[in-house]
């Protein structure tokens, strides 16, 4: 049985998390952590994780990149894995959280979806396969509440293309003030914000007369919320390192 403590318990995703943990019997809610919630029925709720009484077996974060420091020094003192997705980390913060896995054991993605995770191993092999003869552009839709912008998907995806194309192009996030042809060096990066949307990314490959389009659409917030269960799970025991889907894909 592992045993987790939920970083952003009262949040939204903290509560759907827990509520899919609540209907497994792999694991259990130990604690939550939130500087602004309340405790839930089944467990306590904390407002920091060095409140914590007792040492879980993994944290699943779902909070703030606020959080992050706390949570490394948590997980490096106690030696307790982390699982993190949360999006909106700096380059900086990406710095800390590789650092931080060459002493214990972190699960980390902009996406915990394995549908979005399919998606980005076939945009590596779209990539493979067209080279530099299709310009690429991506389009993420989310709702109308997210702070940051691109989304970490869609990072995700254009570093993993950029990783195929020899790390040679330029991540473009806005032309509206550029008066001059597309370069063939760059990967557009644009994004909606309206509504609901849980999660839309479209990869598109665009050549000549001919356009490929991959996508993919989250219908609800549970799929996230199911992806960071598994890798907590999966992750309970493991040797230090950075972990990503691809490894807990392999091991199913």
């Amino acid at each position: 049985m592992t045993k987790i403590a939920i970083s952003g318990a009262c949040g939204k995703m903290g509560r759907v998390i827990a509520g899919l943990i609540r209907q497994r019997s792999d694991c259990t809610v130990t604690a939550g952590i939130d500087p602004f919630g309340e405790k839930y029925d089944e467990f306590p709720v904390y407002k920091k994780v060095f409140d914590l009484p007792e040492k879980p077996d993994v944290i699943i974060d779902f909070s703030h990149p606020s959080a992050l420091p706390d949570l490394l020094s948590y997980g490096k003192m106690n030696n307790v894995p982390l699982v993190l997705a949360t999006t909106g980390y700096t380059d900086e913060e990406r710095s800390q959280i590789n650092a931080a896995a060459a002493q214990i054991p972190v699960f980390f993605t902009f996406n915990m979806s394995l549908g979005i995770n399919l998606l980005v191993e076939l945009a590596r092999k779209a990539t493979q396969i067209l080279g530099g003869q299709f310009d690429v552009e991506i389009v993420e839709k989310h709702h109308n509440l997210k702070k940051d912008a691109p989304s970490g998907t869609a990072i995700m995806i254009a570093e993993a293309i950029n990783e195929e194309l020899g790390g040679k192009e330029r991540l473009v996030y806005d032309r509206h003030s550029v008066r001059k042809p597309r370069d063939k060096d760059e990967i557009g990066m644009h994004s909606i914000r309206g509504g609901t949307i849980v999660g839309e990314h479209d990869v598109i490959f665009a050549g000549h007369d001919e356009v490929i389009t991959l996508s993919h659409s989250a219908q609800s917030k549970e799929v996230f919320a199911a992806g960071a269960v598994n890798a907590a799970v999966f992750l309970a025991g493991k040797p230090a390192g950075l972990y990503a889907m691809s490894d807990l894909i392999k091991e199913s």
